[in-house]
């Protein structure tokens, strides 16, 4: 349960991170991280429009930069997008002035005001910067489907889990996360419909 819905505890070292928006409606807001890559975002963006929902894609900016294209088809279908760093870079292994120049860099590339830290590591000062500029969006539940020790049918076990209202829920258009994401996605989708939740975006 650390991994898969942080302890309260450990959202206290982000002060103004979102991890969980509650309202009064059922809802959660749909996130994919790591990409955009042409071997599986578009394969994601299919699947959503079947579905007509609407999510969050945290992109690494070097694979925007790499694949335009596909960055762009994100956009064209409607979807938000955030900055997810130009490196995929955690903050508690640079000095804050490099992992900021290179939040900066990935800027260049996305335009939003939205952050999400690779993996949720983060220095105090990192945070307090960037919270000026962006809304920092870490989650409610990572369903870790790049995880190789994690079979699909348990990725799906994790949503059904620990999603509650107001889920921020973490999904991986990633080559590492392809095989259980492609088989838990649909199956998530469609248990979170019949129990009610709408989609939103932030």
């Amino acid at each position: 349960m650390l991994i898969e819905q942080p302890p309260f505890l450990y959202r206290a070292l982000f002060p103004g991170g979102i991890w969980r928006i509650p309202a009064d409606e059922k809802c959660v807001y749909l996130t994919f991280d790591d990409g955009p890559i042409p071997e599986v975002t578009p394969w994601v963006l299919d699947k959503l429009d079947a579905y007509r929902i609407k999510a969050t894609f945290f992109c690494v900016g070097d694979n925007v930069r790499k694949h335009p294209d596909t960055y762009q088809l994100i956009l064209d279908r409607g979807h938000r997008t955030g900055n997810h760093t130009y490196n995929h870079i955690q903050g508690i292994r640079y000095l804050t002035q490099n992992y900021l120049a290179n939040v900066e860099k990935a800027a260049e590339y996305i335009d939003s005001d939205l952050f999400r830290s690779p993996h949720g590591h983060m220095r105090l000062p990192q945070v307090l910067v960037l919270r000026k500029r962006y809304r920092i969006i870490f989650w409610d539940v990572v369903t870790r489907d790049y995880s190789p020790r994690l079979t699909p049918a348990e990725v799906f076990d994790v949503v059904k889990r620990y999603t509650r209202n107001g889920s921020i829920i973490v999904f991986h258009d990633s080559l590492k996360a392809e095989a259980n994401m492609k088989e838990a996605l649909p199956r998530s989708i469609e248990w979170l419909l019949e129990a009610g939740y709408q989609f939103k975006t932030f």
